[in-house]
């Protein structure tokens, strides 16, 4: 009751501030607006100031909307890159992600759908276990929604849009309609950035000439275009991130949240190590430490090697074989657990088992293909 509101006047706050600014200075151009927030990101350590939220969505707005220059753009990203962005610089961006970016509606009575913030520029050292998990949640009645785009920098690793497609489910070219009319129906969505948000596909080439993650990519594993109630998985690398992460999703309004130390910054579980995870309700954490071998589940992340080699270990893990079958066991029974749809994990991962041996998951996939294939 409390996380649509606040978002909606996240929304309302970044709007209004940039039309206050255009209203009160209108012989102020873009690049000039500009100039003023990049004056306090690139002064240095000693002198550099935070943006407040409205700021810093003005500040992505005009990035966007391609009114500040490339040599601003350029300057802005390294250098919020080497202060790393605050709380609410983070904030305002996902303000203006919201307002510029694709909207994802659940029909009327679906059930809240798990969305997984992961880093777009893919997965190259461990394969991906979360197409899979996917499939297992999607056949439990769990919708869920995924974001991505082609393959980018700085990592260039493999994509969600490829690992589906490796699969024979082909999400790439789908406009948002049918997109979310696919969802409604069947519960799974991918937003793919070259066809739902062409804005932001825009900054791929200063991602690649700057060679250093800007901070789109902290933004990217935050953001979702999920409008309504939602539980949000957010994966993270280092400590700091992951702090950061709670306070900005607080003043965003997202009051349902879990973050995971996964595989490569995903939300990937690993089972060759302890997993930390947290859960956050209405700003407040709880760290949920989990073991894979106190829950029988026992193995080594799988290295990645490329995509015929993954295909074949996914069709085999979706029948519960093969290398990737404990740890698509872990990471399904975990997610069931977290979306609410078992009592603890062991029942998660008990139900999960259930679900491969019968190639429950793998009618889904089909149901997913023959559905995509509706589609011109």
């Amino acid at each position: 009751m409390i996380a649509t509101p606040a978002r909606h006047v996240a929304t309302e706050r970044s709007i209004e501030f940039r039309q206050s600014i255009v209203t009160t200075c209108p012989e102020l151009s873009g690049r000039e607006r500009f100039k003023a927030h990049l004056s306090k990101v690139g002064s240095g350590v000693q002198t550099s100031r935070g943006m407040s939220r409205e700021e810093s969505a003005d500040a992505l707005n005009l990035i966007l909307t391609a009114q500040a220059s490339p040599a601003q753009i350029g300057a802005f990203l390294i250098a919020h890159r080497i202060r790393r962005p605050e709380p609410q610089e983070l904030t305002g961006m996902l303000d203006t992600y919201r307002v510029l970016g694709p909207k994802l509606k659940s029909a009327n009575g679906q059930k809240r759908p798990v969305c997984f913030g992961m880093p777009f520029d893919g997965r190259k050292r461990t394969a991906p276990i979360y197409p899979l998990t996917a499939l297992v949640l999607l056949n439990a009645g769990q919708p869920v929604v995924l974001q991505g785009g082609r393959r980018m920098p700085i990592k260039y690793g493999v994509t969600t849009e490829e690992l589906f497609k490796a699969l024979g489910l082909q999400l790439q070219g789908l406009a948002i309609e049918h997109l979310e009319a696919g969802f409604q129906q069947h519960g799974l969505a991918l937003i793919y950035q070259p066809d739902h948000f062409p804005l932001a596909e825009s900054l791929i080439s200063y991602r690649d000439e700057i060679g250093k993650r800007p901070p789109l990519a902290s933004l990217e594993l935050l953001w979702t275009a999920h409008q309504g109630k939602h539980l949000l998985v957010s994966g993270f690398v280092h400590p700091p991130t992951e702090e950061r992460a709670w306070k900005a999703l607080e003043l965003a309004g997202e009051t349902n949240l879990v973050t995971v130390k996964g595989l490569e910054g995903s939300t990937d579980l690993p089972i060759s190590r302890t997993c930390i995870t947290s859960r956050v309700q209405n700003g407040k954490p709880e760290r949920l430490i989990l073991h894979p071998r106190n829950h029988g589940c026992f193995s080594q992340d799988v290295q990645w090697s490329n995509l015929t080699e993954w295909s074949e270990q996914a069709m085999e893990a979706l029948h519960n074989r093969g290398p990737l079958s404990q740890p698509l066991l872990w990471n399904a029974g975990t997610y069931l657990w977290l979306a609410g749809l078992v009592n603890n994990l062991d029942e998660g991962i008990a139900h999960a088992e259930k679900c491969l041996q019968s190639g429950l998951a793998q009618t889904t996939l089909e149901q997913l293909i023959a559905w995509r294939e509706t589609i011109i």
